[in-house]
């Protein structure tokens, strides 16, 4: 196991039908994401609905995520907000926790400029001890990390690997050429390429519900086995789709793992709404 992972699941964050923490459903989700494969969580992520979390929350699922794990996987703290003064006070939260890393997203809203970005991410990884993951995802926050951005950034001896949600394979491929930054797919969709390409593991929402044949995906790239790496990716693709290709991630998997009896209820907080009827008609994970 690396210091983030390899299978590592973005979790959801399980909450009470009137909104609040549900801490028996939190126990229960981590429980099934051990069994199932998964030697790393994500913790207070986007997929956590990290933007509806306090502060305390946060600092909360992440003691009680440590607790229940055991050193049985890596616990990665998602610590990014829009505000740099903000997510260094997170890290520090999460680091006295007890998290083992954390996730750093690209600044979101204010879309600033790379230098921005740079300043904001080193501000970031010096305030703790602990390995920093960043998070590409200009779908989301709006800008995206550029190659020479990420390049400064590995010279940083705490930034160590990068979740790329940005979906271009040819700069991830540059970028791992060039620096000693760990690649993983935050993609669910593109997680056999990116394997392929050297990605280091995945962050995968699907592994909420599909730890095991994640896992089993990772372990066949790894062994050269690439037939049945496609046969694997082959099986996971309604899965994926039913997951992330309507409405968003965290509904429709709060919505499966209430199906397989792992959770109790489906809740999210505005401005996400649950998962309508058809949505939540989950195939069985393979």
């Amino acid at each position: 196991m690396t210091e983030f992972g390899t299978n590592l699941a973005a979790m959801v964050t399980p909450m009470q039908p009137g909104g609040g923490l549900s801490e028996p459903g939190l126990a229960r989700l981590v429980d099934h994401l051990l069994a199932t494969g998964c030697d790393g969580l994500v913790v207070g992520g986007t997929t956590g609905e990290s933007p509806t979390l306090s502060g305390a929350e946060s600092a909360g699922l992440v003691r009680a995520v440590v607790a229940r794990t055991a050193n049985r996987a890596r616990v990665i703290a998602g610590v990014g907000t829009h505000d740099t003064a903000a997510s260094v006070r997170r890290a520090r939260e999460a680091e006295a926790a007890g998290a083992d890393a954390l996730l750093l997203v690209c600044p979101y809203y204010s879309r600033p400029t790379q230098e921005g970005v740079l300043a904001h991410c080193l501000a970031v990884a010096d305030a703790t001890e602990l390995p920093v993951m960043l998070y590409d995802v200009p779908a989301r926050t709006g800008v995206a990390m550029a190659p020479s951005t990420l390049a400064e950034l590995a010279g940083h001896p705490r930034i160590r690997a990068v979740k790329d949600a940005k979906g271009d394979l040819a700069e991830a491929m540059t970028v791992l050429s060039r620096t000693s930054l760990a690649y993983y797919c935050g993609i669910d969709e593109l997680n056999l390429p990116y394997l392929a390409c050297g990605a280091a593991g995945l962050v995968s929402v699907v592994a909420n519900v599909a730890a095991g044949r994640t896992a089993d995906l990772i372990r066949a790239v790894r062994d050269g086995d690439l037939v049945k790496a496609r046969a694997i990716n082959d099986e996971l693709i309604p899965v994926t789709d039913r997951l992330t290709g309507s409405g968003t991630g965290a509904a429709n998997t709060k919505a499966a793992l209430v199906e397989l009896g792992v959770i109790p209820h489906a809740t999210v907080r505005l401005p996400l709404v649950a998962a309508d009827t058809p949505t939540r008609a989950t195939p069985t994970p393979p």
